[in-house]
This record gives structure tokens, C-alpha cells and sequence, in this order.
């Protein structure tokens, strides 16, 4: 007899559940990562512009030239402090998806283990009919040899 779990569906759905949740994860880490690259390379940028305006100075450089490399400078400051509050909300959003995808894990666990046991308790059923049937078998054997 083949085992037959009346809640088999719910577990399929706690499992395809589980699976959503680590997508969702995982893309969040990816738009964590994007906003960290996008911030190291503003600082790079920033590095960049402030040799350039170092390298410039020494030259003859008209003061509209600096000016306008100091408010570029400064931009990039404001798209700094922009983009760290974007890595904030998005550690946030991490976490929120890691609360999310261990409240999907323990919910599946708690199926796969109510499924377990009635596996368990199926087999041990099985066991017990196919072991009163060789009895009953061997009783039949018996009483015909008797005979």
C-alpha cells in the first residue's frame, strides 16, 4: 500500500513558500550589494575629482573652473549621504526578508515533520498488518499439517 499524506498539498505549499521567500532574499542582497558598489564608486568618483582639482590648482586654472569642480565636489557629497540612507533602507529590507523567509523555514519544518510522523505511523501500521497476515498465514499452515 502506498503512503498517502492528506496534508500533502499544505506541505507543497509551505515548501514552494519557503522557495519565494529565499527569492525574495536574495534579491534583496543583490539590491544591497548594487547600492554598495553604486557607493564605493561615488567614492571613487569623489577621490578622482579631488586629484584632478589638487592637479588643477597648481596649474593655471581660472577660479570658474574650480568653482565649478568645488560644486561637483559637493554634489557628490550630497549623493553620498543619499546613497548611504539607501543602504540603510535596503539592511533594513534585508533583515525584514530574513525575518520573513525563517518565520517560511519553521513553518515548513513543522510539516515536514507532522508529515514524518505520520510516514512513521503508516509504516508502522503497514508493518503490523503484513506481520498479523504472515501470522494468520502461518496459523492456516499449521492447523492444515495438523490435520
Amino acid at each position: 500500500m502506498k503512503f498517502n499524506y492528506s496534508f500533502q498539498k499544505v506541505v507543497d505549499l509551505k515548501t514552494s513558500e519557503k522557495s519565494h521567500a529565499e527569492m525574495k532574499l536574495s534579491s534583496a542582497m543583490g539590491e544591497l550589494q548594487a547600492e554598495e558598489q553604486t557607493l564605493s564608486q561615488l567614492f571613487s568618483d569623489k577621490d578622482s575629482l579631488f586629484d584632478t582639482l589638487q592637479n588643477q590648482t597648481v596649474n593655471a586654472v581660472s577660479a570658474v573652473q574650480l568653482q565649478q569642480m568645488q560644486d561637483y565636489i559637493n554634489y557628490i557629497d550630497q549623493c553620498i549621504l543619499q546613497k548611504r540612507q539607501d543602504i540603510q533602507s535596503a539592511q533594513v529590507k534585508v533583515e525584514e526578508k530574513k525575518e520573513h523567509l525563517t518565520t517560511k523555514m519553521l513553518d515548513e519544518k513543522v510539516w515536514l515533520q507532522a508529515r514524518g510522523k505520520a510516514l512513521d505511523s503508516f509504516q508502522k501500521e503497514e508493518m503490523l498488518r503484513e506481520q498479523n497476515t504472515l501470522d494468520e498465514m502461518a496459523t492456516i499452515r499449521f492447523v492444515s499439517r495438523a490435520r
